[in-house]
């Protein structure tokens, strides 16, 4: 019924079986089981980047998490127009909330596959004779053969620790329950603390007020850093050894990819607020400087105040000694009065400049708030 689960996942422990069988040996226990820790990496590099974006999807609704909670008790009892409002404060921020559990959707048929795959390799509905004969998916029945008698630290894989005891007869009289314990408890406390540490850290980037605030969020939190490890270590007796590792290099991984990539996105929002930052100085007034205002043009037209000199000879000896055409019509002298009087380039009695004289223009006058009394 799942054999579209179970023939790619058998198909990519067959392929590191192999890789890792060239190097140690086919019947090496260590190459079976670096088959099934390099089949747990094989997944989570694929499923890298839907990580990532699962990542930079929580920051940002703990961005809006205030407005989640305005929406809350704005529609509090109209959940129709709640999720309306919710699907559309989450498309304006760009969050897809089903791409934040593509992650572990994927995983959980990888898993259900895998663990039937490895008991696939001893079957209790068949005899020791016909199991060691029949092939199970991709693996021929030699591969069969090299799995059952591999050993890691003198324990078969597939073996488990609450195992029948007709099952567990056929690994050999040298196999004991006590044994396949020492290798299994250790695995399982391992597997459990590396569970507690990732959701440690995952909890760790949530926002405190956010946290206060929802007291559903707290006793999430609560259950995923203790009694989620809680639940890995009870589970150990009952799951074969290479199940334990697939768990064990699973939050192994899950914790070293948390930590590279909380630490890559949250390096990337520091440089965005320096950025922003420097922007936001480049464009105000410098520290002691006055901000640069436009002054606006009331007095109109640029006075022409002094008055520009010109050629002596073009007006004869109108021309006082300074070179300034003088007031009167006519040569005069430039020691009398009416000389003197004519060096400072006064306008005629019409109002028109003299000869080779820039006429000035009126200065117009200022206008003023102040009433007149």
């Amino acid at each position: 019924m799942l054999n579209f689960i179970y023939y790619p996942v058998s198909a990519i422990l067959w392929f590191w079986h192999k890789a890792f069988g060239y190097v140690l040996g086919p019947g090496n226990g260590f190459a079976w089981a670096l088959a099934v820790v390099f089949l747990v990496f094989t997944l989570r590099a694929v499923l890298f980047k839907p990580f990532v974006s699962q990542v930079r999807s929580m920051r940002k609704m703990q961005e809006f998490a205030p407005e989640i909670q305005k929406l809350k008790k704005k529609y509090g009892d109209d959940r129709t127009k709640m999720a309306a409002e919710m699907q559309k404060l989450q498309s304006e921020h760009g969050v897809n909330p089903l791409g934040g559990c593509l992650p572990v959707l994927v995983q959980i048929p990888v898993f259900i596959g895998l663990l039937h795959v490895l008991r696939s390799f001893n079957r209790p509905s068949l005899s020791p004779e016909m199991n060691r004969q029949t092939a199970n998916y991709v693996f021929s029945a030699l591969d069969v053969q090299s799995f059952l008698d591999a050993r890691v630290f003198g324990v078969p894989l597939s073996a488990f620790i609450t195992e029948p005891t007709e099952l567990l007869t056929r690994y050999g009289a040298d196999i004991s329950r006590w044994q396949i314990a020492l290798v299994a408890v250790p695995l399982t406390i391992v597997a459990g603390v590396l569970t507690h540490l990732t959701a440690k850290q995952s909890v760790a980037r949530q926002n405190p007020a956010q946290i206060a605030a929802n007291p559903q969020a707290a006793m999430m939190n609560k259950l995923m850093v203790w009694l989620f490890p809680l639940g890995v270590v009870a589970g150990g007796p009952f799951f074969p050894l290479a199940i334990l590792l697939y768990w064990l290099s699973n939050n192994l991984w899950t914790l070293a990819q948390q930590r590279v990539v909380y630490q890559k996105i949250e390096a990337e929002d520091a440089e965005k607020k320096e950025v922003a930052i420097a922007q936001r100085q480049a464009l105000g007034p410098r520290p002691g400087q006055k901000p640069l205002r436009a002054k606006r043009d009331t007095a109109g037209a640029v006075d022409d105040e002094a008055a520009t000199p010109v050629d002596p000879k073009e007006v004869g000896s109108g021309a006082g000694s300074n070179g300034v055409v003088s007031k009167g019509v006519g040569p005069t002298q430039s020691g009398s009065p009416e000389g003197s009087s004519g060096a400072q380039g006064s306008a005629r009695a019409d109002g028109s400049a003299p000869p080779g004289m820039i006429q000035q223009r009126p200065r117009p006058r200022k206008k003023t708030n102040r009433k007149r009394r």
